[in-house]
């Protein structure tokens, strides 16, 4: 048997197969989730993994999740990130999760989610503001933190991303040097994330997971801000397609 974890987010979508035939994957999820659900199919498919329900079962979630026509559960992000989490942890943990259009604090145990904080109103402290950033340097995103590491942080002071753009323009224009520009950039989006996690008392284990989280040095940033420590994960992108992976297979 088959378990498939299928975690369509806002700029990539990963999967994590557990059982006879374990992989793990990720594409860019493009402009159209019921597109992108299709495509996991099909490589699914090329790994000779069936999606016959006698021999498989599927689990979706993130926001594509009710795209994904042939899963046999939908479940939500927040109890999928804390069940992978989890895992990736070894133990209860607070998973911070910085994804391409929210951030997410989630408080796991053994008997699932406690209490979680969001932040969905803004882009300025995700993924997303991130990559936005990185185009208008011309540099990849692990290339914007390459730079960062180098730079002296610049003050971007505003909570919104065009109105961040606009000073980060106004940088370029005055000839600031780009790394620390990239510091500016990193420090800004640190600081967003660690405001959203002091809402709460920070006790115990805490990983970082979504597309930044195999980044040192953006978890040396948040552990600093934190005053506490952040660990970073090489897997941790995969958190939520693990959790939905595990959960399906746990039913």
């Amino acid at each position: 048997m088959n378990y498939v974890g299928i975690d369509i987010g806002s700029t990539a979508s990963k999967v994590v197969v557990l059982g006879d035939r374990s992989t793990s994957f990720t594409i860019p999820t493009g402009w159209s989730s019921i597109e992108t659900a299709r495509l996991i199919r099909e490589q699914l498919e090329q790994r000779d993994i069936s999606l016959d329900k006698n021999q498989t079962k599927v689990a979706a979630t993130g926001y594509g999740r009710i795209a994904v026509s042939y899963a046999d559960k939908v479940i939500t992000e927040i109890t999928c990130h804390g069940r992978g989490g989890r895992e990736l942890a070894g133990d209860d943990c607070i998973v911070i999760d910085v994804g391409g259009q929210d951030t997410k604090v989630i408080f796991a145990n053994n008997n699932g989610v406690s209490d979680f904080l969001m932040n969905d109103k803004c882009s300025a402290g995700t993924g997303k503001f991130v990559e936005i950033m990185a185009n208008r340097l011309e540099v990849t995103i692990d290339g914007l933190f390459d730079l960062a590491k180098k730079g002296t942080a610049v003050p971007i002071s505003s909570l919104c991303t065009v109105f961040a753009e606009s000073e980060i323009i106004n940088y370029i224009g005055e000839g600031r040097k780009k790394e620390d520009i990239a510091a500016g950039i990193i420090e800004s989006v640190a600081v967003k994330v660690s405001q959203l996690c002091q809402k709460r008392e920070l006790k115990g284990k805490i990983i970082l997971t979504g597309g930044l989280s195999h980044i040192d040095y953006f978890a040396e940033t948040l552990s600093k801000l934190l005053k506490t420590t952040v660990t970073p994960l090489k897997d941790g992108r995969y958190a939520g397609a693990l959790g939905a992976a595990l959960l399906i297979k746990e039913r």
